[in-house]
């Protein structure tokens, strides 16, 4: 095979070789959790502040001021809310991030928060030579864990991009799981050319990211926008439906996205209303991720 073929040139074996790299292997869905409860629910943040910008080599001071109301607004609030409701939560942290603002991550620690791998920069990883992803990665475990005092078991690519060695690094380091990837609802291992790696997928969906909703860029025509109300809607209908299920109600949100006063209300009545369930267990992903490959049918 080269570059220059179209794919429709593909022989079956080139093109089986690409769907089979990095597949959705043994399901881990338990058969209860943690206190009886019915159904998991795994609060995450991606706490990407001025590295949106910083990745593409920009320097808006723009871009970068609204990455910085992350850390001065949004944090504050949304860490607030979790403190008001005693839950804990997975943030996902650039090691750039980490480094701008090493007391905010040492705060996540101290409220019983899990810290995460989120690349270097919030880099690519699909577009980078594999011995800088690999570098990248390892440096920035350890840079969190030297600002953190605590080693991250797991990770979320930056904006979810996965290269072709992205899940051999994962495995190589020895990391517990990964939560990048959108094969299905529940836990599951991640098979690497067919074979068993050891690395437990807790599955993302753009569905269940606030970013999409209320994203833009005034620079192109990105201006994708959808109400509070049906944000508040979309959420409340996964969730019921994971609950229905006995499954997991997984959510990604990004401070400099969801921690604006006329969207905070979005989060703090989705808990209420799953708090109202009263069987429900809320877990950082790897504990989510832990339970489910011990428990798991």
């Amino acid at each position: 095979m080269t570059d220059e073929q179209n794919p429709w040139e593909w022989s079956e074996a080139e093109w089986r070789a690409k769907v089979e790299r990095v597949r959705a292997g043994r399901s881990y869905r338990p058969s209860s959790w943690p206190g009886g409860a019915r159904c998991a629910v795994g609060l995450s943040f991606d706490v990407d502040h001025e590295t949106n910008e910083l990745r593409d080599g920009g320097k808006s001071i723009g871009a970068m001021s609204r990455g910085q109301y992350g850390n001065r607004q949004g944090i504050p609030r949304i860490m607030a809310l979790m403190r008001k409701h005693d839950i804990r939560t997975s943030c996902y942290v650039p090691a750039v991030v980490a480094m701008l603002y090493p007391d905010e991550v040492r705060g996540f620690v101290a409220d019983g928060h899990e810290v995460g791998i989120h690349g270097w920069i919030h880099e690519r990883n699909s577009i980078l030579p594999p011995v800088v992803e690999r570098d990248l990665q390892m440096r920035s475990a350890d840079t969190l864990e030297q600002i953190a005092g605590v080693r991250p078991v797991g990770i979320r690519t930056p904006s979810w991009d996965f290269s072709d060695i992205t899940l051999e690094i994962t495995r190589d380091m020895g990391l517990a799981y990964d939560s990048s990837l959108m094969a299905d609802v529940d836990c599951h291992e991640l098979l690497l050319d067919g074979q068993e790696t050891g690395v437990v997928e807790l599955p993302v969906e753009w569905i269940r990211d606030d970013a999409v909703y209320f994203n833009m860029n005034r620079f192109s025509a990105l201006r994708p926008y959808t109400p509070p109300e049906a944000v508040f809607d979309i959420f409340c209908r996964e969730f019921e439906s994971a609950y229905a299920e006995g499954g997991i109600f997984q959510l990604t949100m990004h401070p400099h996205v969801i921690g604006y006063r006329s969207r905070m209300w979005i989060l703090e009545a989705l808990i209420e209303r799953i708090k109202d369930k009263g069987d429900v267990w809320f877990a950082t992903h790897a504990e989510i991720a832990a339970h489910a490959r011990a428990n798991g049918d």
